[in-house]
């Protein structure tokens, strides 16, 4: 008899049995709605052949594609062979995906036609992809996604997966250099999917757009794998469109909407605000970042039960939840923490935080991931008997429910994507005439926080040259908003850099 922990299901096969005739996804880009038993077969003929190309077991495929159907079949297609995705952010320049790209050693690379001229310069440096496959288009030398169709319906002979194997490879950022790459097995989705059932009652009466980018752990686990798993139906967008969101608000029947708080800010702002009509939906959630009061209160005026959300890469995307009628008289809170979660607040010495006493918050479940690809010290200091320490400063009051305060470490958030100012500051001093730099996130109107960097420079230092120098190394959501020159960057009593005091109003200018 196998052991439980050796069990994993076919997801889409068994959904595909159990309600075969009812839609499971549409794609906004086409109009198409695909029942269950067609998106399985669609997964079956991509499994096939992905295995046709030499994919096996423990392999990586890259993607390196925008939000589109094909992306969605991979997610499912690659776990019936017990592939692995290694999910390529786009956000990033081809200086930091060839890194990655290393890193993961991919057998197989699968893009979309819109990264074509990336995966033109990145081609150089590939040294274990055995085959490009174009998902439309394909250029010299490449494979045409379309082959698929050719291939069999029928489910993939599976090997023996554990619950324990590795599903996809989700890029977190690093505190230095090339970022890390978060190990989510079969366990870990699962898990993320139970106590997203369980705690915010998902049922197959729900449908919720799929518009956060595909390659974040957000895009397929916040609310397409649980309504998978309960039969209901994710609208698939190629990004984000405030008209279209409206459309769908007002006629796509959604029900659950996820978003980051840059995002809301736009659809507030959009004429159509006014007019929207949001009776249906049940709930809407904020996630990425913290989500500022007044975007909370316009949501509230119009009758929905909108939260604040908490979750990072490693910890599959769901851990809180905060019952409708607490939303506004705990304002600001995460709430309780889901079905098969455990948390608790550490001071720094490792004992556990009084109520309402500030420290750092730690995670403990099955939806926590293994660690990080290649990185045993990353994964060893992050994840400690079983904890994940998060780097979140939070606080938990008298009746269990969280609050979380910020980031112990000096990452910000902008526009909902994580910014880490060491890797940043290391990109700048790379620049000849810089000697020192600074980074810190700053509030920003539009983007929540934005990156300010404050340098000591040689005489002849050119700023537009930095700037050209910068642009092709840092993704535009990491590049700082403005520059600050300075005879020397304030050190702290003991000697570190003071980003208290450059992120203050005091900082020196």
């Amino acid at each position: 008899m196998s052991h439980p922990s050796h069990f994993t299901t076919d997801w889409l096969d068994k959904r595909a049995k159990l309600t075969p005739g009812r839609v499971g996804l549409i794609d906004t880009a086409t109009g198409a709605a695909t029942t269950f038993a067609e998106w399985n077969e669609r997964a079956n003929r991509t499994a096939n052949f992905l295995s046709s190309l030499g994919v096996g077991k423990g392999d990586r495929v890259a993607v390196y594609a925008s939000n589109r159907s094909e992306y969605v079949d991979l997610f499912w297609a690659a776990p019936k062979i017990g592939a692995i995705l290694q999910n390529l952010n786009w956000r990033l320049t081809v200086h930091e995906l060839r890194g990655i790209v290393e890193d993961g050693e991919p057998k197989v690379l699968i893009y979309s036609e819109d990264w074509r001229d990336e995966v033109e310069e990145l081609k150089p440096s590939f040294t274990t992809i055995e085959h490009i496959v174009a998902m439309t288009n394909p250029g010299p030398g490449e494979r045409d996604f379309s082959e698929r169709d050719a291939m069999s319906s029928e489910t993939p002979d599976r090997p023996e997966l554990s619950q324990d194997d590795a599903w996809g490879i989700y890029y977190t950022g690093g505190t230095t250099g090339l970022p890390k790459g978060a190990v989510v097995t079969h366990r870990n989705v699962t898990w993320n999917s139970v106590n997203t059932i369980t705690s915010w009652g998902i049922t197959g009466d729900h449908v919720a757009p799929l518009q956060l980018p595909f390659f974040h752990i957000g895009g397929p686990n916040i609310f397409m794998v649980p309504l998978v798993h309960t039969g209901g139906t994710s609208i698939l967008c190629s990004g984000f469109d405030p008209d279209e969101t409206f459309d769908l608000v007002e006629s796509g029947g959604i029900t659950h909407y996820v978003a980051v708080p840059t995002m809301f800010q736009m659809l507030q702002a959009h004429p159509r605000w006014d007019g929207a009509d949001f009776s249906r939906l049940e709930l809407v959630i904020s996630g990425g970042a913290p989500c500022p009061l007044p975007i909370m209160e316009k949501f509230w005026k119009r009758g929905v039960d909108f939260k604040m959300g908490y979750g990072l890469t490693e910890a599959s995307g769901n851990n809180f939840w905060l019952p409708p009628d607490m939303v506004q008289e705990k304002i600001g809170s995460v709430g309780y923490p889901l079905f098969h979660i455990d948390m608790k607040i550490i001071r720094e010495d490792g004992t556990e935080c009084e109520t309402d006493e500030e420290g750092e918050l730690l995670i403990r479940g099955p939806h926590v991931v293994a660690g990080y690809w290649n990185r045993p010290d990353a994964t060893n200091e992050t994840i400690c008997n079983g904890w994940l320490h998060t780097g979140d400063v939070a606080t938990r009051d008298a009746d269990g429910c969280f609050r979380i305060l910020g980031r112990s470490k000096d990452m910000f958030i902008s526009g909902g994507e994580n910014v880490y100012p060491a890797e940043v500051e290391s990109a700048i001093t790379a620049y000849p005439t810089v000697r020192e730099a600074a980074v810190v996130g700053v509030s920003d109107e539009t983007w929540g926080e934005v990156g300010r960097a404050f340098l000591v420079v040689e005489d002849n230092f050119d700023q537009a040259g930095l700037t050209a120098f910068l642009n092709d190394r840092l993704a535009r959501y990491k590049l700082p908003r403005g520059f600050v020159v300075l005879d020397e960057i304030p050190l702290t009593a003991i000697g570190k850099i003071d980003k208290k005091l450059l992120a203050s109003e005091e900082a020196p200018s």
